[in-house]
């Protein structure tokens, strides 16, 4: 395995002083050591596995306290934003000075005791900081970031199903192989079963305790690869802090692009002959495949692109066979996953009318340059950008310029796609994007502290000037954290509100505002249950979306086609409900539901009111309007009250009339 990257900037650009024992480290350097504390391959797994479990523990841990105190609405007090700047502030400035004296001291000058807090500090700060930043303005409210609008409807739909079924159901249709990648949630319905509470309740926790956990994963996996524990933490911290910033809202997504920077840096070591950075890209791609296919296709981009590089460099068919065996690992343990659509759709099951990829805000008409943004954040990206221009050369540093120079290639591909009336959905790769060039500016900033003073600043070489340096450099960066972490909340100010504000599975509010609609759910989902159905056994008709996402009811129709399942065929299940509309009476609708390919409503659940005999029900269908932006159009489809005068119970609940299905024509 090569050297890190820190180590080797020290070796290449330090003045070498023979006085001192160990000729690759100047004397300059003897105080301040960065990359004396690399892990070994078993220290790494040890490393791994206790910061994913403690980062879980102290998620879960932060929730379950904060749910059980009197916590205001975020929206309507300050005090939780104030709890939340006082607790990030102690996570980054308890992280920075336990890292000071353990890199100032040096390996072998330190106590044990230091050793050990700094460890374990530096390994949950990452959680620490996905609890004080998000857990405790979420503390008052059952939901999750967006509440339960727009696409975390369908979301907490599929984590419902998850929680109620044991197996790889679609989220929607009944009898379908499912498409969406059910890794996250398969797993999300298990910890909900765990505790015993509905799937769209586990959304929060499981959230956090998946964010804090990749966090925290990122140390040790830095910390290997760069040799270096404060380079790691500062990197994890930045990582976790810039996730919680533009894409905590899709937990499942953000943590498999939090480990993309780290991923180009395993393929590059891999493809030179590593066997476990090899098996390290064949679990990350694996595991990626079953949370998120976007992210999965850009590392998998990443790598192909490298061992081209890589075999062109060497000009040996070693690195492609290498590339191959990675491919084919990663493969069987995403097909743990997909198998069951895969094959559908090797056996000739009819599919249509899915629209993921028809989706073009103005986030994607342009090409993301983190670097300019007037913030930290934005300084720290130009740093990367100059940091991975520098040191190109170096295998590591020339690993996360590929991958950089993939993933803009795909938001460029993204936005010509457009003209084939597809897009790549390029926007989503500004996350990943500025993570990695975060995490290329915190390796400027240590390689400028490692080889910057003593070539520019030659009076500066005294062991105790460089520690005033090193100290300043802290106190520095410890403001500039501080400064970003508080201001978290302030960026989520909206998706917290609609946590607050939506409608809850209980009929409730966080805020304690009047509900909507959506406190009648329970007794629709009793009435529906009264009557003989079972959720995993039954279908239903409705454009409640909330009301399925919070009760598991198959959907006859799905969200909108750009989350449904191709083998549902979206498209011709909307005309068969226009066409079921048009009928005479009731005994030609039941006898066109029961004609149709696909399992028909054994209920429909529709606005009007069982009094007005001439009022019609109404549902609305979704359509696909893109390349406009919404892509989204709602229009309502009005069935005659005479299409259910037999054949089906009504019952009035609220606003809603719940049609149940007695039975069929003949």
């Amino acid at each position: 395995m090569t050297e890190p990257v820190t180590a080797r900037a020290v070796k290449d650009h330090a003045v070498k002083d023979p006085t001192v024992k160990d000729p690759s480290v100047p004397e300059f350097f003897t105080d301040e050591i960065f990359a004396d504390d690399q892990l070994s391959l078993k220290h790494t797994a040890i490393g791994m596995v206790a910061a994913a479990i403690g980062g879980a523990v102290l998620a879960f841990v932060a929730w379950f306290v904060l749910h059980r105190l009197s916590l205001p609405a975020f929206g309507g007090s300050l005090l939780t934003r104030a709890v939340s700047s006082a607790g990030s502030v102690v996570v980054l400035v308890a992280t920075t000075v336990l890292l000071y004296f353990f890199a100032t001291r040096g390996k072998g000058n330190r106590p044990r005791w230091l050793e050990l807090v700094t460890y374990v500090v530096s390994y949950l700060a990452p959680a620490a900081l996905v609890v004080t930043a998000l857990a405790i303005p979420l503390g008052s409210t059952r939901l999750y970031l967006d509440g339960i609008s727009v696409d975390q409807e369908f979301r907490t739909e599929y984590l419902t199903r998850m929680t109620a079924e044991f197996g790889l159901n679609d989220m929607s249709y009944i009898d379908v192989a499912n498409f969406y990648p059910a890794g996250w949630f398969f797993l999300g319905g298990r910890f909900a079963n765990l505790l015993g509470i509905s799937g769209w309740e586990v959304f929060q926790p499981w959230a956090l305790i998946t964010l804090a956990t990749a966090g925290s994963l990122l140390v040790p996996v830095w910390q290997r690869l760069s040799g270096s524990l404060p380079v790691a933490a500062a990197i994890a911290l930045v990582t976790t802090a810039v996730t919680l910033s533009i894409t905590a809202d899709e937990p499942y997504a953000a943590v498999i692009a939090m480990g993309l920077p780290a991923l180009a840096v395993l393929a590059s070591r891999g493809l030179a002959g590593a066997w476990s950075a090899m098996a390290g890209v064949i679990v990350f791609l694996g595991v990626s495949a079953t949370f998120y296919t976007l992210f999965t296709a850009i590392g998998a981009c990443i790598v192909m692109a490298m061992a081209v590089a890589v075999t062109a460099t060497q000009r040996s068919w070693v690195p492609l066979l290498r590339l191959a065996i990675m491919g084919v690992g990663s493969l069987l343990i995403a097909a743990t996953v997909w198998a069951p659509y895969v094959l559908a759709v090797l056996t000739g099951h009819p599919r249509s009318g899915a629209t993921a990829t028809h989706y073009l805000p103005e986030s994607g008409s342009q090409i993301p340059l983190p670097m300019f943004a007037a913030s930290a954040i934005g300084l720290l990206c130009l740093l990367g950008v100059m940091w991975l221009i520098g040191r190109a050369l170096e295998p590591d540093t020339r690993a996360l310029g590929v991958a950089l120079l993939v993933m803009y290639g795909w938001v460029v591909a993204s936005m010509i796609a457009t003209l084939g009336g597809q897009t790549l959905l390029g926007f989503r790769l500004s996350a990943p994007i500025t993570m990695l060039l975060a995490a290329a500016g915190v390796f400027a900033i240590a390689d400028a502290k490692l080889n910057g003073v003593e070539r520019f600043w030659p009076q500066a070489a005294p062991p105790e000037v460089a520690r005033k340096v090193s100290a300043v450099l802290a106190v520095v960066v410890v403001l500039v954290g501080i400064n970003y972490a508080q201001s978290i909340p302030q960026r989520l100010h909206g998706p917290i509100d609609l946590a607050h504000t939506d409608t809850d599975g209980f009929g409730e509010r966080a805020d304690k505002f009047a509900p909507n609609a959506g406190r009648w759910y329970g007794e629709v989902d009793q009435t529906l249950r009264d009557a003989g159905l079972e959720p995993s056994q039954s279908v239903v008709l409705s454009d409640e979306r909330n009301f399925q996402a919070f009760f598991p009811w198959y959907s006859f129709q799905a969200l909108t086609s750009h989350y449904a399942n191709p083998l549902g065929e979206f498209d011709k299940r909307n005309v068969a409900i226009e066409d079921w509309s048009k009928l005479k009476n009731a005994d030609e609708l039941v006898a066109a539901m029961d004609a149709d390919p696909w399992r028909g409503p054994d209920a429909v659940i529709v606005r009007g009111d069982l009094e007005d005999k001439d009022s019609p029900y109404t549902i609305d269908i979704a359509d696909d309007i893109y390349p406009n932006n919404p892509n989204v159009l709602f229009r309502g489809i009005a069935f005659s009250p005479k299409l259910f005068d037999e054949h089906w119970d009504a019952t009035q609940v609220g606003p809603f009339i719940v049609l149940v299905r007695t039975a069929s024509v003949g």
